[in-house]
Formats: structure tokens, C-alpha cells, sequence
């Protein structure tokens, strides 16, 4: 008996909620926008290991978004470096992390 009146009480409830129940709003409509992104031709600064990140790195990221990141250390860099290979998978040669590396740790550490 407990059993049809937690049912019927459930069900009562349900029905006395309905009319307090809101509905979604008024559909809404996906738009086409173009958006210009900025162009720029700018290479890195000649130096050991330029053309590895040239080649790998101009791909996604201008120079000017890398030369003005923070300074970071060689390890840190190594992991940036990393994450773009293995978390967003960057096509980049594995005979070129080094040298990238090497060369984002004497641009931007000082060292």
C-alpha cells in the first residue's frame, strides 16, 4: 500500500510542477562571419635553429606571438615545445624539438 501511495504522491507532484516547468526560448540562427585574421611574412632572427622553427612553428604561431612570450627556462620550453607536439599535434620533425628548443632558450631566457 506505502508503495502506490509514494507513487501517487510522486505522480501529484509532477502534474502540480508542470505548469512551473519553463520551456526553451525562441530558436536561434548560426551566422557566417568572416573574420580577417592579421597577415605578416616576419621570420625569426637568423641564428642556430632558425630554420627548424621557422619550418615548424610559422605554421600556427607568428614570430612576433613567440618573441614576446615570457622568459622561460630550457626545461619549460622543452615542455611547450612538447605540449604542441603531443597535445594539439603539431607536424613538427623529431630531429628538430632540439634545436627549437635550444633556440627558444637563447631567445627568450638570455641564456
Amino acid at each position: 500500500m506505502s508503495r502506490n501511495l509514494l507513487c501517487a504522491v510522486i505522480i501529484l507532484l509532477g502534474v502540480s510542477l508542470l505548469p512551473h516547468v519553463s520551456y526553451a526560448g525562441a530558436a536561434f540562427e548560426l551566422k557566417s562571419v568572416k573574420i580577417d585574421l592579421p597577415d605578416s611574412d616576419r621570420m625569426f632572427p637568423d641564428g642556430p635553429g632558425s630554420d627548424a622553427i621557422n619550418n615548424n612553428c610559422l605554421a600556427c604561431h607568428s614570430a612576433g606571438m613567440v618573441l614576446n612570450q615570457p622568459t622561460l627556462s630550457k626545461q619549460a620550453w622543452a615542455a611547450e615545445v612538447n605540449k604542441m607536439i603531443n597535445t594539439y599535434k603539431a607536424p613538427v620533425a623529431p630531429e628538430d624539438v632540439a634545436a627549437i628548443v635550444d633556440y627558444l632558450t637563447r631567445m627568450k631566457s638570455g641564456g
